[in-house]
Formats: structure tokens, C-alpha cells, sequence
């Protein structure tokens, strides 16, 4: 287990999530945002090499489940994301995605305080980013909620958003820093 709230579990990924991994990574609606769809294999492979990488380094993006049912209903994680220079390398990245059967709930919002508090608290983290489609209004409004703030001057076009999907390509860019999270704990 990686982090659990009252609600919430965050956990290394298992074979028997392939299904919903691949889901989260090929659902039209859940990627409406993402300009690629994975196919099963590329899932597959994908969800083995990020449960490799959470167990050697504890960074990637992991399962979300709640405490009663271990289904994974999500993807939550602190990763080091690998967008050089548009994004410093020794940058950490709160991610997600959810099933649209529980948007609405606040289950990432919840779960991510806790991953806030870890990356600052447990592994001395300085500052964690976070970045979208500025479309994207449920992620943004989420990083409103968790203390995150917009940094128009940090805005980037992504490098891997093609041609195709140039209407995905600029993301905003959303920071909290350790000062600045931990003063808004009290």
C-alpha cells in the first residue's frame, strides 16, 4: 500500500487489474483529454513496466480503490515526469484519472491531499506539479481544491501531443510548494 485515507486505498498495480487498466488507459470519455488510446497489449505492457517503477523507486502512477472493494476505480500518483526542459527534471507530477461511475464523489481530491502530504512530509519533497488540457476543468478544479496553483508563465505546448490533436497540445502548469502546502494545513 502506498497511501489510504478513510475512503481510499493507493496501491501498486496487480495482474489481476489488467481490465482496468486498460479501461483507464482506452475509454473515450475517461481519455477525452489524452490523444492516444492504448490497445490491450499496450496496456499490458505499459501497467508492468509503472509496476516495476513504483517498486524500484516508489514513483508512478498507481491503482486508486476504495477500502471496501479492490476493484481499482483510478489511476493516483507522484511521478517524475520526463518533459525536459518544459519541465525541470527534478520535478515530481501528481497525476490521475477515475472511472466515470464515481466523478463527483471527491475520491481524488481526498486521495491526493494524502499524496501531498507524503511527497512533502515522508520524502522531503520542495514543490509537486501538476499540468492539463486547460480544458480539463474536473483535473484544474481538483488542483484548485488540493492548494495547487495555476502558473501561467510555466504554461507549455506538450511535445508528445501530434499534429492530429493540436487542440490537446498546450497544458497548464500547476504547483504547490512544501512552504506553501504546509501553511495552508492549518
Amino acid at each position: 500500500m502506498i497511501a489510504q485515507t478513510e475512503r481510499l486505498i493507493v496501491r501498486n498495480w496487480r495482474p489481476e487489474d489488467e481490465d482496468a487498466f486498460h479501461r483507464l488507459n482506452s475509454d473515450d470519455t475517461i481519455m477525452q483529454f489524452f490523444p492516444f488510446r492504448r490497445s490491450r497489449e499496450q496496456s499490458r505492457e505499459v501497467m508492468e513496466k509503472t509496476m516495476r517503477e513504483i517498486n524500484e523507486t516508489g514513483y508512478g502512477f498507481s491503482a486508486l480503490q476504495t477500502q471496501d472493494d479492490e476493484t481499482a476505480i483510478g489511476i493516483l500518483g507522484l511521478s517524475v515526469p520526463q518533459l525536459e526542459p518544459l519541465v525541470p527534471g527534478d520535478s515530481v507530477e501528481i497525476g490521475w484519472r477515475l472511472v466515470p461511475e464515481v466523478w463527483g464523489k471527491g475520491y481524488i481530491t481526498e486521495a491526493s491531499k494524502e499524496l501531498l502530504r507524503i511527497g512533502f512530509q515522508e520524502r522531503g519533497l520542495e514543490e509537486i506539479v501538476a499540468f492539463a488540457v486547460p480544458a480539463n476543468t474536473r483535473s484544474t478544479a481538483v488542483m484548485d481544491r488540493i492548494g495547487m496553483r495555476h502558473s501561467p508563465s510555466r504554461d507549455f505546448d506538450h511535445p508528445f501531443v501530434p499534429d492530429s490533436h493540436i487542440h490537446l497540445r498546450r497544458h497548464a502548469f500547476y504547483a504547490v510548494t512544501a512552504a506553501d502546502w504546509a501553511g495552508g494545513q492549518d
